[in-house]
């Protein structure tokens, strides 16, 4: 078990299991965003199941770990790779030339943890960590959600953010199954094209909601 924690390959396995993990929790968190589209009604209807339903409250500190996890291996290797040899990341190239993305992973990585402590704050800080901290969460949510993105500055800051993370998934969603060994000549070309068309749609995703948003509130809709 130590060797897991240890290792080289455990320290990938885990950066990779932990990736995965957060790769799933991306799909369920933009398919309750997308909920805006349904109005305030239905948004603010979603936020409250969210806050309130048991499961999802005891998964909030186990995705917090995955995000943990994930930061503190990808520093972790990311050193060691620079102090062994001069290369950036550290997932095998199956190309006979790397791409961008992977040779700029742990760069998009800083990039969006940056812009994530400004979603926390803006967002989650106001809403469900009030439950667990003893506060008072926003009594309305989508005006919460309307309020930042009719800031037309910070649509642009977010947006950029989105497609930063588009590039740092659509080699990490491949690299982490050719990581954990599913893969063969054939597989990966597959886990490829999953990993684009994976990473357009969650980009594409989160991109249309604050645009939907900023259109509202331009046109005097929101």
């Amino acid at each position: 078990m130590s060797n897991l924690f240890t290792s080289s390959i455990g320290k990938k396995l885990v950066m990779s299991l932990s990736g995965l993990f957060l790769i799933v929790f991306l799909l369920v968190h933009l398919g309750a965003n997308l909920t805006i589209f349904g109005g305030e009604e239905a948004y603010n209807a979603m936020c409250n199941f969210m806050d309130t339903n048991i499961f999802i409250r005891i998964m909030v500190p186990v995705l917090a770990a995955g995000f943990i996890i994930h930061i503190l291996y990808a520093f972790i290797l990311t050193l060691k790779n620079r102090t062994a040899r001069p290369v950036r990341y550290s997932v095998q190239n199956l190309s006979k030339s790397s791409e961008w993305e992977s040779r700029n992973m742990f760069v998009l990585g800083i990039i969006i943890l940056g812009f994530l402590f400004i979603h926390l704050f803006d967002f989650w800080s106001q809403m469900q960590l009030q439950h667990f901290t003893g506060g008072t969460p926003t009594s309305n949510p989508y005006e919460l959600v309307v309020d930042k993105f009719s800031n037309v500055v910070f649509v642009c800051i977010y947006i950029i953010w989105i497609w930063a993370l588009w590039f740092h998934l659509r080699h990490g969603f491949w690299s982490a199954f050719h990581t954990i060994g599913l893969d063969n000549q054939i597989w990966i070309k597959r886990w490829k094209c999953i990993a684009n068309i994976y990473a357009f749609v969650v980009a594409i995703g989160f991109t249309i909601i604050p645009l939907y948003v900023v259109f509202q509130s331009l046109c005097g809709l929101a």
